[in-house]
């Protein structure tokens, strides 16, 4: 067994004061379409696109979901 553990943080999408009831469907929805605006408009390695795409997959079904890149 390896001495080195790899550290590993989970992060839940924070708090949306335009989504403040308990449905998260439109936050799951927002989240996406502002993922896939900012890589059409920035580029896949501009870093504020992973916050969107880490909160709509932490917010959506898996069910909804297109296959699943790694970030």
């Amino acid at each position: 067994m390896s001495d080195e553990t790899k550290s590993f943080t989970l992060q839940t999408a924070s708090f949306d004061a335009r989504f403040p009831n308990q449905n998260q469907t439109k936050h799951c929805w927002q989240n996406y379409v502002d993922y896939f605006k900012c890589i059409n408009a920035k580029g896949e390695e501009f870093a504020p696109c992973k916050q969107f795409y880490r909160a709509y997959h932490s917010l959506c079904p898996s069910e909804w979901q297109p296959p699943q890149q790694c970030y």
